[in-house]
C-alpha cells in the first residue's frame, strides 16, 4: 500500500486533483494483461451478444453470492425494473422504498406506474429502518425495496420477516454492495431477487455499464432470461413484449477478470477505511460497520459540520469530496407528484445536510491517504 502513484483523474469535467475520488485507470494498471487476453477470445470467436462469457459470469457471480441464478443485464437500472416486473409490479401498486439512495432505487418503480412509498432511515448506517416499514404497508404494497447503501447491508433479518407475515416479496437493491454480507449471508442472496449494478464507480465493475440480477426461483430466472431479451424464446418467437437489456460478452468477459480479483480490492478499500475512521473518529462520524455486517465501503461516507466549506477546503488541496446524496429522493422534481414533505423523512433531510463522501480506492497511496486524512483534520482545527 505504500504506492507512490499520485494520480490526476477526475470524476468530474477537466479539473484536476491530486487526490481524485476515483482513479479507475489504476485499478486497470494492475490487471491490464489479463483484461487485454480476454478481450482478443471475444475478439477472435465473434460471439458479441450473449457469447460463452456472458454465461460463465453468471454462473461465477451467482456462486460467488451463494444464490443458484445469476442473469447479467445492461445496467443496474435495468436490473431493477426486471426484477419489479418479474413480480408483477404495475399501476395502482405501492412499493416500499427508501428516500435516501440514488434515484434509480424509486425511479424504476414509477416508470412502471407504481408508487414508491418511502420509509426513513437510520442514523446509523443511513439504511431504511425495519421499526417504520410494518406502518407503510397497505393492501396496496406488492414489494419492499430496501437499499444497501455504500456498502453496508440493510438490516435484512426484520424486514424479511415483515415480508413474510404480510406475503409481500423482498426484493434487494444491492447496487451499491456486491461483497457485502449480513449475518455470513451476502446481499443479493437473501431476498426474492437481488439487483447489481456493475458501473464503473462500483467495486466491481465493468468497463462501462452492466448489471445482474440474483435469484434462487428458477421460474423467476428463465423469465428473466427472456425479459432482457424481447421476450424471445428462441430466435424467432416472442412470449411477451420486452426490451433489449443484455449485458454484452466483452463486458461479461472484463468483469470474469475483475471477479477473481474482487476480495483482494475489497480488504484493501477495507484497510485504508479502517485508517481513515481511526484518524476522524474525533473530528467527524464516520462509518460503523454493524457486528452482523461485512461491510465493503463502495463509498467512505462521514457526517460533518460545515459541510459545504469542508467539501470547499478538500477542493483547494487537491481532494475531490463528493456528496452521495444531496437531494432526498422525494424532494427531486420527478417526486413532485408524490406530495412528499422534507419533514417526513427527519432522519433523511438531517443526513443529507451533512454527509461528504471521501476518495477512497484500493490504490490510494499512503501519500494520498496522509492528504485525506489531514485536510479534514486541518478544516476542524
Amino acid at each position: 500500500m505504500g504506492r507512490a502513484v499520485i494520480a490526476n483523474f477526475s470524476t468530474e469535467g477537466n479539473e484536476l486533483f491530486s487526490v481524485p475520488y476515483a482513479a479507475l485507470p489504476l485499478q486497470m494498471l494492475r490487471v491490464k494483461a489479463e483484461l487485454v487476453s480476454a478481450m482478443e477470445r471475444v475478439l477472435e470467436h465473434g460471439r458479441y451478444i450473449l457469447g460463452p462469457e456472458v454465461q460463465e459470469f453468471e454462473e461465477r457471480f451467482a456462486e460467488y453470492c451463494g444464490t443458484k441464478f445469476a442473469v447479467g443485464v445492461s445496467d443496474g437500472t435495468a436490473a431493477l425494473i426486471l426484477a419489479l416486473r418479474a413480480i408483477g409490479i404495475g399501476p395502482g401498486h405501492e412499493v416500499i422504498t427508501t428516500p435516501h439512495s440514488f434515484i434509480a432505487s424509486a425511479a424504476c418503480v414509477a416508470f412502471l406506474g407504481a408508487r414508491p412509498v418511502f420509509v426513513d432511515v437510520r442514523q446509523t448506517d443511513m439504511n431504511i429502518d425495519p421499526d417504520l416499514i410494518e406502518r407503510a404497508v397497505t393492501d396496496r404494497t406488492k414489494a419492499i425495496l430496501p437499499v444497501h447503501l455504500a456498502g453496508h447491508p440493510a438490516d435484512m433479518e426484520p424486514i424479511l420477516e415483515i415480508g413474510a407475515r404480510h406475503g409481500i416479496p423482498v426484493i434487494e437493491d444491492a447496487a451499491q454492495s456486491v461483497g457485502s454480507a449480513y449475518r455470513g449471508r451476502r446481499t443479493g442472496s437473501m431476498g426474492l431477487i437481488g439487483c447489481f449494478s456493475l458501473h464503473p464507480l462500483k467495486n466491481l465493475h465493468a468497463y462501462g455499464d452492466g448489471g445482474v440480477i440474483t435469484t434462487n426461483d428458477r421460474r423467476i430466472y428463465e423469465w428473466l432470461q427472456k425479459a432482457r431479451n424481447h421476450g424471445l424464446r428462441n430466435r424467432d418467437e416472442s412470449e411477451f413484449w420486452s426490451t433489449n437489456s443484455r449485458l454484452d460478452t466483452l463486458q461479461a468477459a472484463l468483469l470474469l477478470v475483475n471477479l477473481k480479483h474482487l476480495d483482494k480490492w475489497i480488504e484493501e478499500r477495507r484497510a485504508i477505511a479502517a485508517e481513515y475512521c481511526a484518524s476522524l473518529k474525533e473530528i467527524v462520524e464516520v462509518p460503523e460497520e454493524a457486528p452482523e455486517c461485512f461491510h465493503t465501503y463502495q463509498t467512505f461516507v462521514i457526517k460533518a459540520e460545515k459541510r459545504t466549506a469542508l467539501v470547499e477546503h478538500l477542493r483547494g488541496r487537491g481532494i475531490e469530496a463528493l456528496i452521495h446524496y444531496p437531494c432526498p429522493i422525494p424532494m427531486q422534481k420527478a417526486a413532485s407528484s408524490l406530495g412528499c414533505r422534507a419533514d417526513d423523512f427527519p432522519v433523511t433531510s438531517s443526513v443529507c445536510d451533512r454527509i461528504v463522501s471521501l476518495p477512497l480506492y484500493s490504490e490510494m497511496s499512503l501519500t494520498q491517504q496522509k492528504a485525506v486524512i489531514d485536510g479534514v483534520l486541518s478544516f476542524y482545527s
